[in-house]
């Protein structure tokens, strides 16, 4: 009878351990932010070969190790971005994301800087390998996102455009690599930097409270929801012209010109839900805009492939 009692202990124990475990993996690829990071990596693989890459057959392409490299070190930084901004922001996210705060109170704080110092040693020594040039590349935008995180982060206006231009700095980079410098990738850039930064600021008016409670400085919570509003409207709306100026002036055809032509509905909706003055509209903004974003990686794909058979 003791024996049986052990046994089922035994197996009870086990697997709450492995209960436990799959806790801390979890809790860290939320931290880490993996899935953001596995989004931007499909971004950037399908921008860099459509967008920025004119002349390397695919064969080369895929054998060009210098390019793996600087995406693989771009991924591993961003998953260390991801590592140190939940650090500072710990306190808040409690408020504002208790789910995930509760998953990543599985693994101890300092495992998670033990983890941000390892991934940011391999990102630089791999960037190391591949060319000064690119080491020093990693090495601002590490400086960049501890930066944020410890201090941009707080500030007025900087929180939103430092951010934006942390997500799209890995794409500048790809551009400069390959010297891809044309009004077309111009138009595009400004484009998803003026959703980006809709997204953020849409993202704030929903954490306004929490926000000044901590000490974040953000639009909303400065300037009050209406200012805020119509700051996103009118980004919203130069938007629209870009998209207008891609499709009119550029010569984009194909499903990136369906996209930018059904980008016009998208943001007059998103303008009517934001006129709705509703927190819940404000989140159906955010998931929108982000959908729409995803939607333009599959565009690009869609119509690099197009072009290339």
């Amino acid at each position: 009878m003791n024996s049986e009692k052990e046994n089922f202990q035994e197996k009870n124990h086990t697997k709450k351990s492995l209960i436990y475990r799959f806790s801390q993996f979890v809790g860290f690829l939320l931290g880490a932010r993996f899935f953001v990071a596995a989004l931007l990596t499909l971004a950037l693989y399908v921008s860099t070969f459509f967008l920025f890459n004119q002349d390397e057959s695919f064969r080369k392409f895929v054998f060009d190790f210098k390019v793996h490299g600087i995406i693989f070190c771009t991924v591993v930084t961003i998953l260390a971005g991801g590592i140190i901004n939940q650090f500072y922001d710990f306190e808040k996210d409690h408020i504002v994301k208790p789910f995930r705060t509760r998953i990543q109170s599985f693994i101890k704080q300092k495992y998670f800087l033990y983890a941000y110092l390892a991934l940011s040693v391999i990102s630089l020594g791999v960037a190391w390998m591949i060319s000064h040039n690119v080491f020093i590349f990693f090495i601002v935008y590490q400086f960049f996102m501890w930066f944020y995180s410890h201090k941009l982060s707080r500030i007025l206006i900087l929180n939103n455009l430092t951010f934006v231009s942390l997500t799209l700095y890995p794409f500048f980079g790809m551009m400069v690599y390959y010297e891809t410098f044309s009004k077309k990738v111009l138009l595009m850039a400004v484009f998803l930097f003026l959703i980006l930064l809709c997204i953020d600021i849409v993202k704030d008016t929903l954490t306004k409270s929490v926000d000044k409670a901590f000490g974040y400085t953000t639009i909303p919570n400065y300037f009050g929801n209406k200012t805020a509003d119509a700051i996103i409207v009118s980004l919203l709306m130069i938007t629209m012209a870009v998209s207008m100026k891609l499709i009119l002036r550029t010569g984009i055809a194909g499903f990136m010109a369906y996209y930018f032509a059904a980008g016009l509905f998208i943001f007059i909706l998103c303008i009517y839900l934001i006129i709705s003055h509703s927190r819940r509209n404000n989140f159906f903004i955010i998931n929108i805009l982000r959908f729409w974003v995803f939607a333009g990686i599959i565009a690009m794909l869609l119509s690099g492939l197009e072009g290339k058979l």
